[in-house]
């Protein structure tokens, strides 16, 4: 996972909203200058994300912390696992620790539901897709740890691809008017177009789209699209998109969709539970 100047802003916010005027506790408790071991352990099994970023955390804090991961990211840990070591300021150490499991357990999260779907669709030949119901600030970072977990990212944001919406299409005028605007004033970008019905569909491919989104059919609505796609030998790829479940994926996998998109996979995601162990035998 890649540290940019972004990300570098974005732990400065969070630990400016942690810290305010100065940890009390950690001021109050640990001399200035003493120094200190931890290592940040996993309470319970599940794929690492965010390494690089709770490293970043803490050397915003003390610029000579020695961090040491001891598993890679996209890699599963197991309970009790050491997912890494972290050495230099004790008060650094101690000032940054919730920051730095805040963003490690969130992008961890991340990417072990992601493996989650990912598996329960493995040889069905459907890609899992993230969205863009994200944490504001972080959607870099969520979607580089839905890829760790094995899914894919559809769009980082509105400017790299098109995707019309019903209520685009009712301020166009319809499918065909959406997407020829789309055409004239963003020549050559991908144009996706949700659909709810086989008339819309019917609308979509005549208009020449990329790729259809099958939104909240029922399943045998689905596989009638899919079908018609498929017959009329067309190279559209195929979405399914409509508050998904982990539970739903094995029937999705039998659709033949490219594509599914699940916005739980950012939008909803529990963390996972890791904790920062500090002493001398860390």
């Amino acid at each position: 996972m890649r540290i940019d100047d972004a990300t570098r802003r974005l732990v400065a916010a969070a630990l400016e909203e942690d810290l305010g005027s100065g940890d009390v506790t950690t001021e109050s408790t640990v001399a200035e200058g003493a120094g200190g071991r931890a290592r940040i352990v996993a309470r319970e099994a599940g794929v690492i994300a965010g390494l690089a970023v709770a490293e970043e955390v803490f050397r915003q804090l003390d610029p000579g912390i020695v961090f040491e991961a001891r598993i890679d990211d996209g890699a599963w840990a197991g309970p009790g696992a050491t997912v890494a070591a972290v050495a230099g300021s004790a008060r650094a150490i101690l000032s940054g620790e919730r920051v730095a499991l805040n963003f490690l357990q969130r992008l961890s999260g991340v990417a072990t539901l992601a493996r989650r779907y990912a598996a329960a669709l493995e040889g069905s030949g459907t890609t899992v897709l993230d969205t863009r119901k994200t944490t504001p600030g972080m959607r870099r970072l969520e979607k580089a740890a839905v890829s760790l977990g094995g899914g894919a990212n559809h769009r980082m944001g509105l400017w790299d691809a098109a995707l019309v919406k019903d209520n685009h299409i009712a301020a166009a005028g319809g499918i065909r008017q959406a997407v020829e605007g789309v055409r004239r004033t963003a020549p050559g970008i991908t144009v996706e177009v949700e659909v709810t019905d086989l008339d819309e569909l019917e609308e979509a491919l005549a208009a020449g789209v990329d790729r259809v989104m099958l939104d909240n059919m029922s399943v045998e609505g689905m596989r009638r699209a899919v079908a018609r796609v498929r017959e009329s030998g067309s190279s559209v790829e195929i979405e399914i998109s409509g508050g998904l479940s982990i539970d739903d994926m094995p029937t999705i996998g039998t659709i033949g969709a490219d594509f599914v998109s699940v916005g739980r996979l950012t939008h909803s995601v529990p963390a996972l539970d890791l904790s920062l162990e500090f002493g001398e035998d860390a």
